[in-house]
């Protein structure tokens, strides 16, 4: 399942590291982030260096670690660090409101969607692709799968039961 950070306060280092490796990242409007390493004399060692650059880009990766400096959250949203920014009070509901919504989902589709993208962003775009098809078609061996094809054939809200 897809796993939800929600960020209030300060992201900095191995905090901001640890949400940065989950799968959707909802953040307060207070929130701040940032990889201040290298004002010790360290890298970021929790993943930073490997999975910034992929969420935000190379360029703005290297600038954050080589600086130090931190970020707002309007700004990490935009830069593509944070899914969403809600106000503060808002932020616990609308992690549960997320979650709800992928608790609707087909489970093993939901499971192939994150496998397709975690494992597929480390492979060439031939085996990437590749990959994504043999995801695909596992799921035709599922009943929700089956119960998703028939709803939306009868225009009705499927009944998905996790097989």
């Amino acid at each position: 399942m897809p796993v939800i950070a929600a960020i209030s306060g300060l992201a900095l280092g191995g905090g901001g590291e640890l949400a940065l490796a989950w799968d959707i990242r909802i953040a307060s409007e207070t929130a701040v982030f940032g990889q201040p390493e290298i004002n010790i004399g360290v890298i970021p060692g929790g993943g930073g260096t490997q999975r910034i650059p992929r969420l935000m880009g190379i360029g703005k990766a290297k600038e954050l670690m080589y600086t130090g400096d931190s970020i707002e959250t309007h700004e990490a949203h935009r830069i593509g660090l944070v899914n969403k920014v809600v106000a503060t009070a808002s932020l616990i509901d609308t992690a549960k409101e997320m979650a709800a919504i992928f608790s609707s989902k087909p489970a093993f589709a939901l499971k192939m969607t994150k496998m397709a993208i975690n494992d597929g962003i480390n492979m060439d775009i031939r085996s990437a692709l590749a990959y994504e098809a043999r995801c695909f078609e596992w799921l035709f061996a599922t009943h929700d799968q089956k119960e998703g094809m028939a709803a939306f054939i009868e225009k009705r809200k499927p009944e998905f039961i996790g097989q």
